[in-house]
């Protein structure tokens, strides 16, 4: 994004681009580095591009046509990065995420109560998970909820005994994480 004039952000974002590569179409996911109004920085790009050419990127259901204004080819075994500019009139697909980072920071959360004896701060965010009990059962979907750095709140439709041994599963982004987990109250 060296090419551009507009202040760039530093964000992760996983958007899908497409085009065509060595006279073959593909389309694939990647991630941003940066971001601005005019471009961005991607990377993990398995296809081989070239400067000037024109890709489509999307995030979410919002899509643009951008041209490939650099690449740092990684070679056949890596993926490559590369700088890409708006074409002239097309929208910008994370006008939202810039949006967000442009609002003033939220007012400073107050401090733990006296009696909150936690080591870890406890967080409020519902949480898409699947329970199996160890010795065999049945697969449960429920929520987490009030998330820690040690643990969650997890509300069922049977309890569960206390020190029972689960396994729990849970999905970040593509990526499916099995993690062990025993039952501490009930």
């Amino acid at each position: 994004m060296e090419h551009q004039t507009e202040p760039s952000v530093k964000l992760d974002l996983l958007v899908r681009i497409w085009g065509m590569a060595e006279g073959r179409p593909f389309f694939q996911n990647v991630h941003t580095q940066e971001i601005s109004k005019g471009g961005a920085k991607i990377s993990g790009i398995e296809h081989r591009l070239s400067v000037g050419d024109v890709i489509g990127v999307q995030l979410g259901d919002k899509k643009a046509r951008v041209k490939v204004m650099w690449v740092i080819d990684a070679g056949q075994t890596q993926k490559s990065d590369a700088g890409v500019e708006m074409l002239e009139g097309q929208p910008c697909p994370w006008q939202q995420e810039l949006a967000k980072l442009e609002k003033p920071a939220p007012v400073a959360q107050p401090a733990p109560h006296a009696d909150d004896m936690r080591r870890f701060r406890r967080h409020r965010i519902p949480f898409p998970i699947e329970i199996l009990e160890q010795r065999g059962g049945a697969l449960m979907r429920t929520q987490a909820t009030d998330i820690s750095g040690r643990g969650c709140y997890v509300e069922t439709l049977m309890p569960l005994a206390k020190g029972t041994e689960l396994s729990i599963i849970f999905w970040i982004e593509s990526e499916k994480v099995t993690t062990p987990a025993i039952v501490r109250a009930s």
